[in-house]
């Protein structure tokens, strides 16, 4: 127990330990029993809830979807089985696999009445404006899938992690007034959604496997990622018996904003910033050590973790073999190579451990096949859709069933009154 004096009374608090040995305070009871409540802008040091999902330790560099390492699952597995042992808990027997493969195939055209929201949009309309709207009108076209059950939220879990990248390919290729190209049953997740984005209706993208396999590990690596901003959303909405597909639309219009999941799109468009002045990356790696220069890094350091990211060790490599098979000649990505070697170097970002993370270097991998920076956070929606599912299916398994519901420090007018129009001053 832990003991708080308020008011010359001593209140007792529970400690809850997770299995990890992270220790929390329970203040659940504390306003009912004191009449105070406790006052974490931003949340940075409260803990919304007790999840199974995913477990981070920042200052060691820990990252494991649950229970399993990063790197192992970087290694041996794919994204749709992340996706499966997520949502489910354990990893798939070959025979589960293979079923919830197959939902994937069969859910992955979208009801055709929906391309006429497509058309809706202006063709200047952002994706991610796109993917959560459409997200939400998936629900509207399928409402039988709503239901409780798990054969159920099988089926309505498949459907939305399929669809996704169906709408994230429409949505690109509206944006460029290309013809729709429609998904392949015999492409496996990630090749059908790059089939969709880059064919034509008289020639298939050619999908290299170094590309594939690169897109396929930054969804991985995105899967989930505990309780950020999006996902803290996703929780909330569904706490309110929200359905999947709008819970999940919430968590798109979360992740678009630049502090979330911009933070890769900053990288490539730092890049360019610094390729128009003329600049090879040298005086800018300067300027960044000047304090209020107004230049900073993008894709370097980690609110949460205070050693090297694990996911930028893995996806570095991935990222090497990448431009290595592509022979690319990009002056954005020599650079951002530039900016590696300095920020791996010098003493001035090593000691700080402002080290490159995963945004920088997804980043460039998504540079490097060609997809535009518009789209990139809607590949980091798709990418963190399992995650988001996840943390839904434990919501509606809660038995507690609370919605959730911040208390707030009210520091407005006091007493005030309504003054008649006429003789407002």
């Amino acid at each position: 127990m832990a003991r708080l004096e308020l008011d010359g009374k001593t209140y007792e608090l529970p400690v809850v330990v997770g299995s990890e040995g992270e220790r929390a305070i329970d203040i659940s009871s504390l306003r009912k029993d004191s009449g105070y409540i406790t006052l974490d802008e931003s949340y940075g040091n409260t803990g919304s809830c007790i999840s199974n999902i995913t477990f981070i330790d920042g200052e060691k560099g820990i990252l494991r979807y649950r229970g399993i390492p990063i790197e192992e699952l970087a290694e041996k597995s794919s994204f749709v089985e992340a996706a499966y042992l997520l949502i489910w808990g354990k990893l798939p027997t070959t025979e589960e696999l293979s079923t919830f493969s197959a939902l994937l195939t069969k859910h992955e055209m979208l009801h055709e009445d929906m391309r006429f929201h497509f058309e809706g949009f202006p063709p200047n309309a952002h994706p991610m404006a796109i993917l959560s709207s459409m997200i939400n009108a998936t629900g509207c076209f399928y409402p039988q899938v709503l239901g409780d059950g798990h054969e159920q939220f099988l089926m309505q879990a498949a459907r939305l992690i399929s669809q996704v990248r169906t709408i994230a390919a429409f949505s690109y290729r509206k944006s460029l007034g290309l013809p729709n190209i429609y998904p392949k049953p015999t492409y496996k997740y990630t090749a059908n959604l790059l089939h969709m984005m880059f064919s034509e209706p008289y020639q298939d993208f050619e999908l290299l496997p170094e590309i594939v396999q690169a897109l396929d590990l930054i969804f991985l690596l995105h899967a989930d990622h505990e309780q950020n901003c999006s996902t803290a959303t996703v929780r909330i909405v569904a706490s309110s018996k929200a359905n999947l597909f709008a819970s999940a639309a919430a968590g798109v219009c979360a992740l678009w904003g630049p502090l979330h999941g911009g933070a890769n799109q900053a990288v490539l468009e730092m890049l360019e910033q610094i390729h128009q002045s003329g600049d090879n990356g040298s005086k800018f790696i300067e300027q960044a050590k000047v304090k209020n220069s107004g230049k900073r890094l993008m894709g370097f350091g980690h609110r949460v973790y205070k050693n090297y990211d694990p996911r930028a060790r893995i996806i570095k490599k991935k990222c090497d073999q990448l431009l290595a098979a592509l022979s690319k000649k990009d002056p954005l990505l020599d650079i951002a190579k530039r900016l590696e070697e300095a920020a791996l170097s010098d003493s001035y970002f090593t000691e700080r451990k402002l080290y490159p993370n995963v945004d920088f270097y997804s980043g460039i991998i998504m540079r490097a096949i060609g997809i535009p920076i518009n789209m990139f956070t809607v590949m980091f929606a798709i990418g963190r859709m399992p995650g988001w599912i996840a943390n839904f299916k434990e919501i509606l398994e809660s038995l507690d069933g609370h919605i959730s519901r911040p208390r707030q420090i009210y520091n407005g007018p006091q007493d005030n009154h309504y003054i008649p129009i006429g003789k407002r001053k």
